[in-house]
């Protein structure tokens, strides 16, 4: 194959995905809205906020379910959130929540620079019952990914749609920018910290 029919195959293809991608939103957004329960958290004050509360003055509210503290891949996706937070807000409210005490949350937040606000499932069954924890040969198990929601004017609350994370997901976008360097991600996985090598 030629470099000009490899360029042709490439875009033709990159046609196809944008365009199947289009369809899969619009096939997820079709999908019967789910009534969701006015689930009570706790808030960075280890106060009691219910799911209703997080929406503000907004109609719309994206629900990051975060594994917590210790998962580096969540941390991965939650710093790339913090960074486009104005844009996300401009659309609709937005919170993270996560297993881990109020008190672990702060501080994991504050060392990580996160603007957005997180709450506690730690006393909560909102995190199972929304299909992201579950129990599998006596171990608590998790899965990161999030949920959309809306609240209708008669305070009732309608899960829209939900997905997992995982590398090579659209919702972290440097996956795909080292799927393109010459050997690919080549085992990459993200940590808490790295070299600095901005003066390299």
């Amino acid at each position: 194959m030629t470099t000009a029919e490899l360029g042709a195959e490439i875009a033709q293809l990159e046609e196809e995905v944008f365009a199947k991608q289009k369809q899969l939103h619009e096939l997820r957004r079709q999908m019967p809205p789910e009534e969701i329960a006015n689930y009570e958290l706790r808030d960075a004050h280890n106060q009691p906020i219910t799911l209703r509360d997080l929406f503000g003055d907004r109609d719309d509210l994206i629900v990051i379910h975060n594994m917590g503290a210790s998962c580096a891949y969540c941390t991965l996706w939650a710093d790339g959130f913090n960074g486009v937070l104005p844009h996300i807000l401009d659309r609709a409210a937005f919170v993270v929540v996560s297993p881990d005490a109020p008190e672990t949350q702060q501080k994991f937040a504050a060392a990580r620079g996160w603007q957005f606000p997180m709450v506690s499932a730690q006393s909560s069954s909102f995190t199972k019952e929304l299909g992201y924890t579950w129990e599998q040969d006596g171990r608590t198990l998790m899965m990161p990914g999030f949920s959309t929601f809306r609240r209708t004017p008669d305070g009732r609350i309608w899960r829209i749609a939900h997905q997992a994370f995982g590398p090579g997901d659209p919702y972290s976008g440097i996956w795909h920018l080292f799927a393109l360097l010459a050997e690919g991600v080549n085992g990459w996985g993200p940590q808490f910290h790295y070299p600095d090598r901005r003066s390299d």
